[in-house]
């Protein structure tokens, strides 16, 4: 069993507000080769395991510059949920909302925020080297800005799947 956040960008006019219309979707793109086409065509991306402790890391952001932003690249997003809320939200980013990550993620310093939130995030992970784990972050951070970045100029919005 696998712990992602999937993150797919497209026309807002396509998304229907439907948790199962939004399981079939994602899901179907949980096939390999599929999500694999959309990786290279650059509207999709995947965050392995860590992206609980990506939050924490952006929440350092509202310490450092008062801005709500910081909410918005991993746990942001309209919810769609479940009918008996047996299953985790899916969420809608709207296009501006796509254009304020990216311009969060394009303002912000990684170092500073790495900083501010290294003793909150660390723990965890304590059998590893701090430079791994901060290379670990900045490698999601980095692959998330250039994501919300590309998505911006097309208009789309994104969705994201919480599977656990």
């Amino acid at each position: 069993m696998s712990i992602e956040m999937q993150l797919r960008a497209m026309p807002e006019s396509d998304i229907r507000e439907d948790w199962a219309w939004l399981e079939e979707l994602m899901g179907a793109a949980r096939d390999f080769d599929r999500f694999q086409a959309e990786r290279r065509a650059g509207i999709a991306k995947l965050v392995e395991r860590n992206f609980q402790e990506l939050h924490e890391v952006y929440e350092a952001a509202y310490t450092l510059q008062g801005s709500r932003a910081w909410e918005l690249p991993v746990f942001g997003g309209s919810p769609v949920y479940h009918a008996t809320y047996a299953q985790p939200p899916f969420l809608i980013l709207r296009p501006a909302q796509v254009r304020e990550v990216a311009d969060f993620l394009a303002a912000v310093s990684f170092g500073d925020l790495w900083e501010a939130a290294r003793r909150k995030v660390l723990p965890p992970f304590s059998d590893f080297d701090e430079a791994e784990v901060k290379g670990w972050f900045l490698r999601h951070h980095t692959d998330l800005q250039a994501f919300y970045t590309r998505t911006v100029p097309t208009g789309h919005a994104v969705v994201k799947a919480f599977w656990y």
